[in-house]
């Protein structure tokens, strides 16, 4: 995967290049997820020690369950990270996609699978236009996507009350091509005492497939390259444009897949959730190895960091501890995750 001067739309060395000749062991610590696989251990075994109900088999599935939620929208947000850039609205956006398909099949007598579709239009036009938006003005994705962001809550807010006379959107179980849709995004799986929500296997899908692509693709060696340096990447033939709207537009569909989720666990969509679960997705980024500066990450690290959620969530539950102090978890993993990350990269880049 080394990038070499017969492929210049490969553009600059990425993290993998950089390491791929060094012994195994320095490899394997100059990893960006390395951190959040400890941090992973060490509250997994916390947990296993001081929770009773955490060492019950059955309740792997709730745990797994949690971390799947965070982790579909961990794993595109890391890959934008990546690319250098923020999407601030990725948690109202998950709650657009809901009240889009729930609100468009309900209001105008749809089938349930074409408010689907409608939808997956609108999540992947609101990714689209932030990524147009971001390129054609300059401006930092930070202030692009937090606009987007306050514009999505007041959408879902006004028109949900407008069209409902309420804040959630109306039940939608009795409609036609509502069993069907449920079965596709609200399914689950009982294997032996432990029962799994169909979003786990489209966490450990979305890992595998963004890995993948990341480390094993062109397109992947783009994303390094405009995250590290845009205007270098673009003078060596890497199309910035395309990656970055692309990036955006995955953030997008995943926001989408998620929101389908919400509508058909529960019939029905709040038109004020999401708000502040944009953090939680870049917190998992940083945790998994994210670097808020681009150019370097890992979206296996990223679903760690959405499983040392999950088991944290539960963990302070289970443990019998005060929840409130779960928020004050975040912020001490956000820091410790940063300077973690700062050290093994620095560390990469001396070897």
């Amino acid at each position: 995967m080394t990038a070499t001067a017969t492929e210049p739309s490969r553009g600059v060395a990425t993290q993998d290049d950089r390491v791929a000749t060094r012994p195994l062991a320095a490899r394997l610590l100059s990893r960006p997820e390395v951190g959040s696989l400890i941090a992973a251990i060490v509250i997994f075994l916390l947990f296993m020690a001081v929770a009773e109900p955490f060492r019950n088999v059955a309740n792997v599935g709730t745990i797994l369950y949690g971390a799947s939620t965070i982790g579909i929208m961990a794993v595109p947000v890391a890959l934008l990270m990546i690319g250098g850039e923020f999407d601030l609205s990725a948690g109202v956006a998950v709650t657009t996609s809901g009240l889009s398909a729930s609100l468009l099949a309900w209001n105008f007598g749809l089938n349930v699978w074409v408010g689907i579709l409608l939808a997956l239009a609108v999540s992947v036009a609101i990714g689209a236009f932030n990524g147009w938006l971001l390129l054609k003005t300059g401006l930092p994705s930070f202030l692009v996507t937090l606009g987007t962001f306050f514009i999505l809550q007041g959408v879902n807010l006004g028109v949900t009350r407008l069209l409902t006379g309420n804040v959630a959107s109306a039940d939608i179980s009795d409609m036609d091509g509502f069993a069907s849709a449920q079965n596709i995004f609200g399914s689950e799986v009982t294997l032996g005492p432990v029962t799994l929500k169909i979003t786990v296997l489209y966490w450990v899908l979305l890992t595998v497939i963004a890995a993948y692509v990341l480390l094993r693709t062109r397109a992947g060696n783009w994303v390094f390259a405009v995250g590290g340096d845009a205007a270098a990447a673009r003078a060596v033939g890497v199309p910035v444009r395309a990656t970055k709207i692309g990036l955006f537009v995955a953030v997008g569909f995943c926001a989408w897949l998620s929101g389908m989720h919400l509508l058909f666990q529960f019939n029905t969509v709040q038109s004020g959730e999401g708000v502040g679960k944009e953090f939680i997705f870049i917190i998992a980024a940083v945790i998994g190895g994210c670097l808020l500066t681009g150019g370097y990450g890992s979206v296996v690290g990223a679903s760690l960091g959405a499983l040392i959620f999950g088991m944290t969530q539960l963990g302070i539950n289970y443990a019998g501890w005060n929840p409130d102090w779960f928020r004050t978890f975040l912020g001490v993993m956000l820091l410790l995750a940063t300077l973690v990350n700062m050290y093994v990269k620095r560390r990469a880049d001396l070897r």
